[in-house]
């Protein structure tokens, strides 16, 4: 079985990308590069028409969206335990792993891609504007998750295993950088992701990708 894995570093696709290396999957990353158009080249759309990382190709099959391709990781390397075993866990861990891609992901797309939603520069200044504000109880949210794992004596947000969800706070919280929060003002947060981070297989991605943790610039 081959796997091939098209990413940009800093994007969600870091999610599926650490995941795997997690999971001790042989496969092979594929750079796009996001700032110069490559997911719009019609070799690219050939694969995603729709233009987005990340893409998972199985076998000579494209699979997108991160909670499929989630599911796909977890179902294909079950000894990584990535996912709980227990029907309900499992269920409420990708509940945190939706809200994540449907709620807190949107709400940054707005911030740093405005010219999506309006034509107009002022509009695209308000759009920006509003969704930084919008986001910060967002990671409120995500550094109260933090924070009880942590009374509760867990390792990571869901249960004592690493999960797709910890490497998306990782992603969020890094986000929030550029959005004008500094990570340390969610201390559970920032905490949670530094640990994440020195993992072996996440510290491979985050080398792989050239990432820096905390991109925050006071104004």
């Amino acid at each position: 079985m081959s796997l091939t894995l098209y990413y940009a570093p800093g994007a969600c696709s870091f999610v599926p990308h650490s995941l795997l290396e997690m999971a001790g999957a042989t496969f092979e990353p594929q750079l796009v590069k996001l700032h110069k158009n490559e997911q719009n080249s019609p070799e690219y759309k050939a694969i995603n028409p729709r233009g987005q990382v990340p893409v998972l190709v199985v076998d000579g099959k494209p699979l997108t969206q991160i909670v499929a391709i989630v599911g796909y990781i977890d179902a294909r390397f079950p000894q990584a335990g990535l996912l709980p075993t227990d029907p309900f866990e499992r269920a409420k861990a990708l509940e945190l792993l939706a809200w994540m891609n449907n709620s807190v992901h949107p709400t940054f797309t707005h911030f740093f891609r405005p010219e999506k939603f309006a034509a107009e520069h002022s509009t695209q200044a308000l759009i920006k504007s509003h969704a930084a504000t919008s986001y910060k109880p967002l990671l409120q949210e995500l550094d109260a998750l933090a924070a009880r794992a942590q009374a509760e004596g867990r390792g990571f947000l869901v249960g004592d295993s690493f999960g797709p969800a910890d490497a998306y706070a990782l992603v969020l919280l890094r986000w929030g950088g550029f959005a004008g929060h500094d990570p340390e003002g969610f201390p559970a947060l920032w905490a949670h992701v530094q640990k994440v981070a020195v993992l072996p297989g996440v510290a491979r991605t985050i080398e792989r990708e050239r990432l820096v943790l905390n991109v925050y610039k006071p104004a």
